[in-house]
């Protein structure tokens, strides 16, 4: 299953074709445009014509029925030839305009008779509106697979970010792993140097055995090691990155899962750099940073 992202845009329209009304017929087509961003719930919004309001909850359906999260605006815009052409008035037009002038004029003579222009409007104005809500929902139809395809090309190539930067978080890892028992070696031997210097700066060096000094050293060295220890930090900052590499594997609606470990990744990356006793581990865990910050925009755009 694909990973889709939450941005994306589609447009739409249907096939023009001849929409008879009676005797009347014409050419008329509808575009419809699909714009999504990303949002933490489906959050939906409309921009249609007076005359297409009564299709909005057919359209809202149908996109609730696709999709589950992002900010989704569709906009609808007919066309018609009818907004330019002149009007064809019927002679049944004609007949009742020529009544209606005649009953005016004899209750009012003074009253001007109807011009060539005035009788074309007044045709235009009651000649019955074209329906294309049939055309409008099958272009709706179209308009969201196409939106969904944009949405998992999108998420495809979020996906190769992603994986670009959990092989790089990787390394980081294995580059901190061996940097540990250096450091608590270096201690080990700074606190023996420290230790040494103290005693005979207080004048007692020679009465404390050397045995007994190596040992209070390596007690100091060994609870030293517990603190700064961070094995378990690299153990759950890597077991973080096989669960988001296997979401990303299995697609779908993953966005709310993979946002959850990448607050948990800055976590690990956050204790990492508070336990750090080398200039090394630091700049590994600001890197580490970096890249899960870099992670997190990209995974705010992903359904």
């Amino acid at each position: 299953m694909a990973v889709y992202s939450m941005t994306g845009y589609a447009s739409v329209a249907s096939t023009p074709g001849e929409i008879a009304d009676g005797e009347r017929a014409s050419s008329a087509s509808v575009t419809v445009e699909f714009r999504s961003v990303n949002s933490r719930f489906l959050d939906l919004g409309f921009r249609l014509p007076d005359e297409f309001r009564a299709l909005e909850p057919a359209f809202r359906e149908l996109i609730t029925a696709a999709f589950r999260r992002g900010k989704i605006e569709l906009r609808l815009t007919p066309r018609s030839d009818t907004e330019s052409a002149w009007p064809q008035p019927q002679p049944e037009q004609l007949n009742t305009l020529a009544r209606l002038e005649s009953t005016v004029q004899g209750w009012l003579p003074k009253a001007a008779p109807l011009s060539v222009h005035e009788a074309l409007q007044w045709c235009r104005g009651a000649a019955p509106a074209l329906r294309l809500d049939d055309a409008a929902l099958d272009a709706a139809r179209r308009g969201i697979e196409a939106l969904r395809e944009a949405r998992a090309r999108e998420g495809e190539r979020l996906v190769g970010i992603l994986n670009e930067r959990i092989v790089r978080l990787r390394e980081l890892a294995t580059q901190a792993a061996p940097l540990l028992p250096q450091v608590v070696a270096k201690q080990q031997q700074r606190f023996l140097e420290r230790w040494k210097e103290a005693l005979e700066n207080a004048g007692a060096g020679a009465s404390v055995p050397a045995e007994a000094l190596q040992e209070r050293a390596l007690n100091e060295a060994a609870a030293y090691a517990i603190r700064i220890d961070v094995a378990e930090e690299l153990s759950r900052l890597n077991a973080h990155l096989d669960e988001i590499s296997r979401l990303l594997k299995t697609g779908g609606e993953v966005g709310k899962r993979l946002d959850f470990l990448i607050q948990e990744l800055h976590r690990e990356a956050n204790t990492l750099g508070s336990k750090s006793a080398a200039l090394e581990l630091t700049q590994i865990s600001v890197e580490m940073k970096v890249a899960i910050e870099q992670m997190r925009e990209q995974v705010q755009n992903i359904e």
